[in-house]
């Protein structure tokens, strides 16, 4: 084998082992989480409403509007707030497009002076920034990424944001109430089924960070028990009060 064919094998080999997780969780993240808020507050309703002592129809009719309404506030709060974060960004992007435009000789010796920073020549960051700042819309996405730490062409959408943490959170809410309409007479079906979902949702946490599966399933499964249990003994000695 040639050398030119060895170091072409080296850096195909580098390239295939030398990868990265998602850090920032990409869709996996929001939706898991999502969908852990909505398993752990719905339980932790039902089954304080349960220490109460009431009926199993009572009981689902809580669960449903326990569900509905945190998917709806969910999904209405999501949207607010990636559209104002939104809306921010835009703004400050339009006052980068004002200064490119009124000052582009300032801007370019920014960037340059950025490079120069960074350890690169100063005759060759002034090379480069020249070269970055002759198209507008580049030399405007390269002042975002770096000044403001954004990509403009990878906006969040409000929508999307709205409608994931929707899905997500009714899904989680649903399993404690699953039992229910499929016919359970008692709490305990419905605590054994969000308690397995709990530790799934933790477990898939897991792929985010640097824990075990079933370290992070087990944390969750207990932290979310412990809310559950708490909310219950609430419920009984309200129940009892009242």
């Amino acid at each position: 084998m040639s050398l030119i064919e060895t170091e072409a094998a080296l850096h195909e080999a580098h390239r295939d082992n030398h990868t990265h997780r998602d850090v920032n969780g990409g869709w996996l993240r929001p939706a898991v989480f999502g969908a852990m808020d909505g398993l752990v507050s719905n339980l932790a309703l039902m089954t304080g409403v349960a220490g109460g002592v009431v009926s199993p129809r009572t009981l689902v009719i809580t669960g449903l509007a326990g569900l509905a309404a945190g998917a709806f506030s969910m999904a209405a709060g999501e949207y607010t707030s990636v559209a104002s974060q939104r809306e921010l960004v835009q703004a400050e992007l339009d006052v980068e497009r004002r200064e490119l435009h009124k000052h582009p000789v300032d801007e370019m010796e920014e960037l340059a002076a950025l490079y120069v920073s960074r350890g690169v020549e100063p005759a060759l960051a002034r090379q480069v920034a020249a070269q970055l700042s002759k198209d507008p819309e580049q030399a405007l996405e390269i002042h975002a990424r770096e000044e403001l730490g954004i990509d403009p062409d990878e906006l969040p959408s409000p929508l999307v944001a709205a409608v994931s943490s929707f899905g997500s959170f009714a899904l989680g809410a649903l399993l404690p109430v699953l039992p229910y309409l499929l016919g359970a007479t008692t709490l305990w079906p419905a605590v054994l089924l969000a308690l397995v979902g709990l530790f799934a949702c933790g477990a898939l946490v897991a792929r985010v960070t640097a824990r075990s599966w079933w370290f992070s399933g087990l944390r969750q499964l207990l932290l979310g028990g412990g809310a559950a249990a708490l909310t219950y003994g609430l419920g009984s000695l309200f129940g009892a009060a009242l």
